[in-house]
């Protein structure tokens, strides 16, 4: 059986950093695409960062960029993201997917394993 957990959410001031990590279970994190997709409430999903497991290829949405950064696991290391400048408006419950191809995706119905998620508070 597929299954993912995430773990490292929590409460943090603006400006500060959290990093999440997605443990895997039942297949190889090296040969999956991974995102990291983040539901606020009242709003749709929002994948915020995506990772190949081909060439390592990241996508980040536009309001992380420069202070996100996503890294890509192995059977030994989960897979992380770094959470650095935090600020109110990336309060979300933060999702691992994964996709079973190389390449990531930008459209979360793309991804069909996910994990339970974890809270992100970030304080004003």
């Amino acid at each position: 059986e597929v299954q993912l957990m995430e773990s490292g959410g929590g409460l943090v001031q603006t400006g500060g950093s959290l990093r999440l990590s997605c443990a895997a279970s039942g297949f190889t994190l090296d040969d999956w695409a991974i995102g990291w997709v983040r539901q606020a409430p009242g709003k749709v999903r929002e994948p915020v960062s995506c990772i190949s497991s081909s060439d390592g290829s990241t996508y980040y949405t536009d309001s992380v960029k420069g202070r996100f950064t996503i890294s890509s696991g192995n059977a030994e290391t989960p897979v992380s993201l770094q959470m650095n400048n935090l600020k109110p408006e990336d309060t979300a419950v933060y999702y691992c997917a994964a996709r079973q191809y190389y390449s990531y995706s930008t459209n979360p119905n793309d991804y069909f394993a996910w994990g339970q998620g974890t809270q992100v508070t970030v304080s004003a």
